[in-house]
């Protein structure tokens, strides 16, 4: 397992990072490794985000040294989308078969998490999301027929999508956690705009079903002091609470969201018109 720390910026400071600065603190490069565990801790509500790729040999989630205790999950919650071929995560000894979009929520208190691929020329991809957890609450297989599925947007401003929503109060129980994804349609590029921020959460996005050629323009910073990063396929970013998140690609494509903080509702945002960007 390898886990890289992240700590907070002030948005003060933000504004005078040039392109390799922003990259270092906010883009993800690497998530998925085969045959490895790929973390990621943040200072942002201690979310921690990464990917697991099983191959031949599955492989178990421990605690590294940032996490201070002797379990993972010992007071942290976890939610692990797969993106990648079939596989399975195995919880305290229950498993669970994940097809690509599926996702799996663990809670607070699971002691042995696992993950497996079915075909290990075909690896599972599962990428995880973590935050500190005050409650236990049980584990649940949550397949994409079972999201919370949502259409907005529109052709003529380029941003028809899908939206699922899996760690959802509607769907399933979480702590803090919330997590689903949104698939751009093709035909269209825009993703989250007009932009918002939520100074009470911050979140996190992968995105991924991207052409190895192609690439995202991820949109950053404060309203008035925008920012912006080339991502590409299955790469993430680490968006602050005081930060817009938006994107357009050079082609449709999809991205996991997920968020931490004080609520777990999805439309507590503050809208920022486009006339206001700058």
């Amino acid at each position: 397992m390898q886990i890289d720390v992240r700590h907070a910026s002030h948005p003060e400071a933000v504004r005078e990072y040039d392109t390799e600065t922003l990259r270092r603190h906010f883009l993800v490069e690497t998530v998925f490794a085969g045959g490895e565990i790929r973390l990621t801790y943040s200072h942002y509500d201690r979310m921690v985000i990464g990917g697991a790729t099983p191959l031949a040999d599955g492989l178990a989630l421990t605690a590294p040294t940032a996490i201070g205790q002797e379990t993972f999950l010992a007071e942290r919650e976890l939610g692990a989308l797969n993106i990648g071929g079939a596989g399975r995560i195995v919880v305290d000894g229950t498993s669970y078969d994940l097809a690509k979009y599926d996702c799996l929520y663990a809670g607070k208190g699971a002691k042995d998490v696992r993950f497996e691929s079915v075909d290990a020329a075909n690896p599972a991809k599962f990428y995880l999301v973590s935050t500190p957890a005050h409650q236990a609450h049980p584990t649940v297989l949550l397949t994409r027929e079972k999201a919370r599925h949502l259409t907005p947007g529109d052709a003529a401003t380029a941003n028809k999508r899908s939206i699922y929503q899996f760690i959802h109060p509607e769907v399933c129980q979480s702590c803090q956690l919330t997590l689903g994804f949104t698939m751009i349609e093709p035909g269209s590029v825009w993703n989250t705009m007009p932009a918002h921020t939520h100074d009470r959460r911050m979140e996190a996005y992968l995105y991924f079903d991207l052409e190895a050629e192609q690439r995202v323009f991820h949109f950053m910073g404060e309203p008035q002091q925008t920012r912006h990063m080339l991502v590409a396929n299955e790469q993430a970013v680490i968006s602050p609470p005081w930060s817009i998140h938006s994107g357009a690609g050079t082609k449709n494509y999809s991205f996991i969201w997920a968020m931490a903080g004080d609520n777990k509702s999805f439309t507590d945002m503050d809208h920022i018109a486009i006339a206001d960007l700058r």
